[in-house]
């Protein structure tokens, strides 16, 4: 039972986040605007209000918890984080130029001091696993004079470490961070604004209107909303629980079951972090990294993109189908507050689309930097955000316009507050994965990482592109997709592009994706857990039937290596035509893991499914063009004879028609 005082303080706290959130939007808009300070020194603020957010967001917990440990080292992480990183933008100028690899010793204090509230951050956040993982780094480049063969090095010392992760304004304040500074922030903000407006709910009643249209649509309800949504939050483990907790027992009451109904929500949330514009906001970065436009990886994401989203809805179709009989009726109300018109829903709907036009205009058309277009992206959702609902009210009845705008300004306090605490934990871990990549940068670890797995490929590209997707899933640990994409883009990377040749865009496509693969991979499978919790279901099953649905997704990446053209040179004909090919193979692969009963017994079941999983991987992989037009050729002919099925097994359970029940 929550007491008076308790209360009083989770007021406070709550006040004290929009209060934070308002000042730290405001200054994010500010520089945006009129840039007016060095970015090196942005980012130094931008960290100060990121860490006080992240606090305040964690102590809400640890006082509902009663957990006091917990609050006295969160307190220690506020005031250590925001002595230091005031301390570093007040002597920006003497860190920068006057004293470059040299600092006085309370200044290594203060270094240290920020390196615990990041960990401790990172920790609260993500867990023991992640920042054990920075923690061997800071181990290994300390103790490098003792680890055996190749992985020896020098070793650091104590200072040398501190002035690479904090005072040298690199580390933990690098490259990276600046790009979630001043452009992946705009994005977030975005995307707390469409939130605090309600586009998060929009999107929710048009996946349920296509429910009544589409028999499979209870299942494609949850793929609509993950992927659009997904694509915005960039973390398949938030994106689980914000749509899950509504799509996941929308399936489950339509007759799915826990397993299915998890690992559908669980795909599609991972899937939404590859689509175009936004990419989980890792499109950013990768232009960063590549030296090229934004437009430019925007451009390349996109037909891969199109094949996944259109393999998982044909895999999702057939598993539905299997286990919902016929369209679903389902009464808005039954899970929504309040049900709304066709015409509510198009001025919705516009009120939306004129903001992501802006995006996509800047962008595509006029080709402005990230920052700008995310600028006048947020600007233009805030107009249309106040505009429309306050036109509106304006002719149904003059009168309540002052109450119509106190709730607006309360959207978008909501929006902005939203944002902050969305984005504050994603720019700590990215700090962490910044230090980690700097210190092992300075170790020489990345080119060692690259001898060590060609060795045990034995120099051949094949089992080199499949050792290096295992180690992309292992470094995702579960991350949010752009902390996991910088981790890959500077260890593995540079391999395939320096030993096999492979063009920059396709090898960073190539981990980007082997990278969000560990959100579905058990034992890490980050999405799968958090869809598990709502489902209340096993969780191998839950994989299993993840792995199932989002088998494309682990075909595209070795596609990537072996066919570029898919990623790399625009919408030229090569392109289409590898990239209509990919997608039936991608189909070859989605019918022979998710259609239902074959109608045979076990024996031939399992072989004509291995045969539609082999050919399919063939027409989406395989570099021969007559090689994958010939694995096509062999998919219609698998079908032709599945459907005619001379083997059948003559039986009354036997059922071959497409909404047989034998996946219940």
């Amino acid at each position: 039972m929550m007491t008076q005082n308790d209360k009083i303080v989770k007021n406070n706290i709550t006040s004290g986040l929009v209060i934070l959130a308002t000042l730290s939007w405001g200054v994010t808009l500010w520089f945006a605007y009129t840039q007016g300070m060095p970015q090196a020194r942005y980012g130094i603020l931008f960290m100060g209000f990121m860490i006080l957010i992240a606090v305040l967001s964690e102590t809400e917990e640890a006082l509902e918890e009663n957990n006091f440990i917990s609050l006295g080292l969160l307190i220690i992480a506020g005031i250590g984080g925001v002595i230091a990183t005031v301390y570093m933008l007040i002597h920006y100028e003497a860190l920068i130029y006057t004293r470059v690899g040299f600092a006085f010793q309370y200044e290594y204090v203060l270094a240290a001091i920020l390196v615990y509230s990041i960990l401790y951050l990172t920790y609260k956040s993500y867990g023991a696993i992640f920042v054990s993982v920075v923690v061997l780094a800071i181990i290994y480049g300390y103790a490098g004079n003792y680890f055996p063969g190749i992985l020896r090095h020098g070793g650091f010392s104590l200072n040398r470490l501190l002035l690479i992760l904090v005072l040298d304004v690199e580390g933990f304040f690098g490259s990276i961070h600046r790009i979630m500074a001043s452009e992946v922030a705009l994005f977030l903000l975005y995307a707390g604004l469409m939130r605090g407006y309600g586009a998060f709910d929009l999107i929710l009643r048009i996946a349920l209107r296509s429910v009544r249209y589409i028999k499979s649509g209870v299942g494609q309800s949850a793929v609509t909303a993950s992927i659009i949504i997904g694509s915005i939050t960039g973390s398949q483990a938030a994106n689980t629980a914000i749509t899950g907790s509504f799509t996941i027992p929308l399936m489950k009451e339509h007759g799915m079951r826990s397993d299915t109904a998890g690992g559908i929500e669980s795909v599609a949330s991972s899937g939404g972090q590859i689509m175009p514009p936004v990419m989980g906001a890792a499109a950013f970065v990768m232009a960063s990294i590549l030296g090229t436009t934004y437009l430019t990886v925007a451009i390349a994401g996109i037909i891969p993109a199109m094949i996944f989203y259109i393999s998982v809805v044909i895999a999702v179709h057939y598993t539905t189908m299997q286990q919902i009989d016929g369209v679903v009726d389902i009464n808005m109300g039954d899970y929504l507050d309040e049900t709304k018109s066709k015409q509510e829903l198009l001025v919705q709907s516009v009120r939306f689309v004129i903001p992501f036009i802006v995006l996509v205009y800047t962008l595509g058309v006029l080709q402005w930097s990230a920052m700008s277009a995310g600028l006048w992206t947020v600007v233009t959702m805030i107009l249309t955000g106040f505009g429309f609902p306050l036109v509106k009210q304006a002719f149904e009845d003059v009168d309540e316009i002052p109450s119509q705008s106190r709730e607006i300004v309360s959207q978008t306090i909501a929006g902005l507050k939203y944002g902050a605490v969305t984005l504050a934990p994603i720019v700590i871990i990215v700090a962490s994965v910044n230090g980690i990549v700097d210190i092992l940068t300075q170790t020489g670890l990345p080119g060692i990482l690259s001898l060590i797995v060609i060795d045990l490929a034995g120099g051949n590209m094949t089992l080199t592109v499949i050792l290096a997707m295992g180690v992309c899933i292992l470094l995702g640990l579960g991350m949010p997709t752009v902390a996991a994409y910088i981790v890959v883009a500077f260890l593995i990377a540079p391999t395939l592009i320096s030993q096999f040749l492979v063009p920059e865009m396709a090898a960073h496509y190539f981990v980007f994706y082997s990278a969000i693969l560990s959100g579905l991979t058990p034992p890490i499978a980050i999405a799968v857990v958090v869809a598990t919790g709502i489902a209340e279901s096993n969780f191998w099953k839950t994989c299993v039937e993840a792995l199932k649905i989002s088998a494309v997704l682990f075909i595209l990446p070795i596609a990537f290596i072996y066919n570029p053209e898919l990623v790399v040179g625009g919408f030229t004909f090569e392109t289409l035509v590898s990239a209509a090919i990919a997608l039936m193979g991608a189909l070859g692969v989605v019918h022979g893991l998710n259609t239902g009963s074959i109608g045979m017994n076990l024996p031939f079941t399992l072989l004509i499914r291995a045969l539609f999983l082999a050919l399919g991987t063939l027409g989406i992989v395989f570099p021969s063009l007559s090689v994958r037009i010939g694995a096509l050729i062999g998919i219609l002919v698998l079908y032709v004879f599945q459907s005619r099925n001379p083997f059948a097994t003559q039986s009354p359970s036997s059922d071959t028609s497409p909404t047989s029940k034998f996946d219940n």
